[in-house]
């Protein structure tokens, strides 16, 4: 038997969906998603930086933008998009702004239907949230 990769043990030993309960999660998605990155191993920290999309007269930011996950080790951000369409479409229109402030930074935005299929493929269909 070949030696599992760095990492790859601790996943072999522990092969839980368990996010810790001190994580606060804006929706129940975010939870899941959550648990599915630290099951295949991957870094991720929860909203760690806002962007700021708008200032006031003084350079002050005003409005801003906090992707819900961001992956160190891939230097990628990634946005839970599960909302209504009203909701979507405010957060769709912060995206777009962002994009065009923040060109150099990469933003995956996962939507309700891409959610959906991630949680099918996985099996936890039944433990997926309700949006």
């Amino acid at each position: 038997m070949t030696k599992p990769a760095p990492g790859e043990e601790s996943r072999r030993r522990h092969p839980s969906l368990v996010v810790s309960e001190n994580a606060q999660f804006a929706h129940p998605s975010e939870r899941v998603f959550a648990s599915l990155l630290s099951l295949y191993g991957i870094e991720w920290v929860y909203e760690p930086i806002e962007f700021p999309l708008a200032w006031n007269d003084d350079g002050q930011p005003v409005r801003g933008f906090r992707p819900d996950f961001f992956l160190p080790g891939r230097h990628l951000f990634i946005e839970m998009t599960v909302l209504d369409q009203r909701s979507v479409s405010k957060k769709n229109q912060k995206i777009r702004q962002f994009r065009e402030l923040y060109p150099e930074v990469e933003l995956i935005v996962v939507y309700q239907r891409d959610f959906n299929a991630l949680i099918l493929r996985h099996g936890l269909h039944a433990a997926a949230p309700a949006a």
